[in-house]
């Protein structure tokens, strides 16, 4: 699977998050350069990226800093000994 993200690093906030088949990587590629223009043309300096995983759990456990609750995948709730 292909993900599109736009990240605003100084909020760490994730703007965009959309997903494509692999067999579509052309296409986001185009709407990733498209985005990045539009972007430039609004001086707007967010990060943009193309990442490639396996489904949106693989993503979320690499790229946890782009989502709110990232930490969330690697802390599941066990209980902890006192």
């Amino acid at each position: 699977m292909i993900f599109l993200l736009q990240y605003n690093r100084p909020q760490g906030r994730l703007v965009t998050f959309r997903k494509f088949p692999a067999a579509e990587r052309s296409v986001a590629e185009r709407e990733r350069l498209e985005l990045e223009l539009e972007l430039n043309r609004r001086k707007i300096d967010h990060e943009v990226v193309i990442l490639e995983a396996d489904d949106e759990a693989a993503l979320r456990l690499t790229h946890g800093r782009c989502f709110p609750d990232g930490l969330k995948l690697l802390q599941p709730d066990v209980p902890r000994p006192n």
